[in-house]
């Protein structure tokens, strides 16, 4: 469950973005609040150790070796700052709040550092001083109190993690880039942590699990399994691991970490299809929602190269999809890091890939691979207008190599497309939601599958062969009649010999050609050529 009382801190951050307006446009500020959330918390944070921090700095010249693994340790965090001024000294010297800022922000570690970079904290605050509200909302950022005695990690995760909901949904055009809505992830995350799963998290004294995105956006997947294993067994051990390919969006996910005291670095900066972050790790959970007909045509090279030259020895060995859609690149490199032992995948789809290709193309072969291994577990159809930037119908996959008895060779399909409830105001293309009875409704749906005394129309389980087709080419001779008209005869003034012949039909070439004269071999050819009709219905 969510901790109790963040409500009013996401409240107060929500009325600071007030002074925003007419300097920013709303879909700006995400970009403003939320770096200075990270800022506050961490400078609350850091506050105990600081004077420490600020004495051992002293002694160490910038390049010193070791320098950043020593302050980090007299922080006694995964971050620290060097700066002598704290965040409420900020406001100290109103004159050059924005100069101090900018110092303040430099001296950070250079992994926080980096994050504000990312998120061009530079340019926001060259902005708000200019429009002469940055004293303004830095002081009431100095009245939010984010100390960790009064806002634990679990809280504080909660507080950005709603905000960043709240303004992802401001900013209609952009949000279904990066943000997947709530209550998908939340379907998503139950549907691979259910059944067999969930027992054996709550049986383990103190499980260990790991969780990777591999298209991670802000990281709302990870955060949400995570929390979600945490409700299962408050003693698990979650390590999570993603990777994102936009600089802002990074930082976001980045920050999500920070906040909650869990080790940035396994958030990675970067393209998962040309540079895999985590080469030799392995995962009990991976979920991602992947970019929608993405072309990867831009950086097609590399991956051909390792599809051609490791094959299934690397990630892309069973094909490669059309380059308008790189869906199923990223489902194999899921696949490629599911545990031998046994793990669960989770992905949203669009219809697409379900059918896309004929067969023996690259999404057939790879359908066809997956089928083959038996990983495919199950299908669940989602309402449309689910999400923000599309409205088209998508699906949730879920796969496994570590299928129960029951399920093997088994594919289970749920429909749940009239479970979507409308929303009071539509958010860009989303126009429906789940609400937490409808996930229930679906979970439920799914894990009674294979019950032979449930008898409900939204589930099906059908064997994995039906899910198999192949292309087969009939070859017969083409059935054809010949016929003179007046056209092929006016078409060469070799033909005027053979006006008599205009409106006959012949049943075969050979009995076309008895009544030619006049014409040597070719020309024969030729007129047989012109008057020959295909006729379904010739002997």
């Amino acid at each position: 469950m969510a901790p109790q009382g963040f409500e009013d801190k996401v409240a107060f951050v929500w009325k600071v973005a007030d002074k925003l307006r007419g300097t920013f446009k709303q879909h700006e500020y995400g970009s403003v609040m939320l770096p200075l959330l990270v800022l506050r918390r961490m400078d609350a944070v850091l506050a105990p150790t600081k004077a420490q921090v600020l004495e051992n700095a002293k002694s160490l010249a910038d390049d010193a070796p070791g320098r950043d693994a020593i302050l980090k340790r007299a922080a006694g965090h995964r971050f620290y700052n060097t700066s002598p001024l704290s965040f409420a000294g900020l406001l100290a010297d109103d004159k050059n709040v924005a100069d101090n800022l900018a110092a303040y922000i430099r001296a950070l570690s250079p992994d926080a550092y980096r994050v504000m970079e990312a998120y061009n904290v530079d340019n926001r605050i060259e902005r708000m001083d200019r429009a002469g509200i940055l004293y303004a909302v830095l002081a009431d950022f100095a009245d939010l109190d984010l100390r960790p005695t009064i806002v634990s990690n679990e809280a504080m995760g909660y507080i950005f993690e709603e905000l960043l909901r709240k303004f992802s949904e401001m900013s209609n055009e952009t949000a279904g880039e990066h943000y997947t809505p709530r209550e998908v992830i939340r379907l998503m995350v139950d549907l691979l942590v259910s059944g067999r799963a969930s027992k054996e998290l709550t049986e383990n004294p103190v499980p260990v699990r790991t969780v990777y995105d591999p298209a991670a956006g802000t990281g709302g997947m990870l955060m949400t399994a995570m929390h979600r294993i945490k409700e299962l067994n408050d003693k698990a051990i979650v390590q999570v691991a993603g990777q994102e390919l936009n600089d802002e969006t990074w930082a976001i996910a980045q920050s999500d970490l920070m906040m909650q005291d869990i080790d940035p670095a396994r958030m990675r900066n970067g393209n998962t299809l040309t540079g895999d972050a985590f080469p030799t790790e392995k995962f009990d959970f991976i979920l991602a929602n992947p970019p929608y007909g993405v072309d990867w045509k831009a950086y097609a090279a590399p991956i051909k190269d390792e599809h051609e030259k490791q094959g299934h020895h690397g990630r892309f060995g069973a094909g490669l999809p059309r380059v308008s859609d790189g869906s199923f690149l990223f489902l194999q490199h899921m696949l490629s890091h599911m545990k031998p032992t046994g793990s669960r995948v989770g992905i949203v789809l669009s219809g697409s890939p379900l059918f896309s290709g004929q067969a023996g193309s690259g999404e057939s072969e790879i359908r066809r691979w997956i089928l083959e291994n038996d990983w495919l577990e199950g299908i669940v159809a989602l309402p449309d207008q689910m999400f923000y930037n599309t409205g088209i119908s998508t699906y949730v996959w879920v796969l496994t190599n570590d299928k129960t008895e029951q399920s093997k060779g088994k594919v289970v399909l749920v429909d749940a497309r009239d479970l979507g409830t409308k929303m009071r105001k539509s958010l860009g293309d989303k126009r429906k939601e789940l609400t937490p009875a409808a996930i229930d409704d679906i979970v439920r749906l799914y894990l009674g599958a294979h019950d032979e005394t449930v008898n409900d129309p939204r589930i099906k389980v059908l064997p994995r062969e039906t899910f198999g087709f192949q292309r087969i080419t009939v070859e017969r001779p083409m059935r054809r009649r010949w016929h003179v008209t007046p056209e092929i005869v006016a078409s060469d003034e070799a033909y005027a010999h053979l006006a008599p012949l205009i409106g006959r039909t012949f049943d075969t070439e050979k009995a076309l050609l008895a009544e030619v004269n006049g014409l040597a071999a070719a020309g024969k050819k030729k007129f047989a050529k012109a008057c020959a009709v295909a006729d379904p219905d010739a002997a």
